[in-house]
């Protein structure tokens, strides 16, 4: 029983730390191993306001050129967000600022809330 519960200890323990460095990872993975997978071909890291700049992710309305410039010294937008809305422009062919509203309107209806700022719920007090 112990053996079987240190087995699966080690194994989410290993999954867990290649998921971690799976940006140091993936080069070293053979290209047929990667052919297999095809998620994997589309992961690149972009942790700079650089890199994130250099792959589309900037408007006149949405300027991280203009950070770079400043020398902003943060690390960059969020990682998380950033696939969400490059993965919006891949599905539905649409610039960066609409992938941001699409996102932004998503977010809001996750949270019971319209595109114009209301509640949703029937229930909410909004005017008194």
């Amino acid at each position: 029983m112990f053996f079987y519960l240190s087995l699966l200890a080690s194994l989410a323990l290993l999954v867990m730390l290649g998921f971690h460095y799976r940006a140091t990872i993936l080069p070293h993975v053979p290209s047929q191993v990667r052919s297999l997978f095809p998620a994997l071909n589309h992961y690149s890291p972009l942790s700079t306001f650089s890199g994130q700049a250099n792959a589309g992710l900037s408007s006149p309305m949405f300027d991280i050129e203009a950070n770079i410039q400043d020398g902003d010294s943060r690390a960059g937008l969020d990682e998380r967000g950033t696939q969400e809305v490059m993965d919006i422009m891949r599905r539905d062919r649409v610039n960066f600022d609409q992938a941001r509203l699409i996102r932004h309107n998503q977010i809001l209806a996750r949270n019971g809330i319209d595109p114009s700022g209301m509640p949703i719920d029937s229930k909410a007090v909004t005017r008194l």
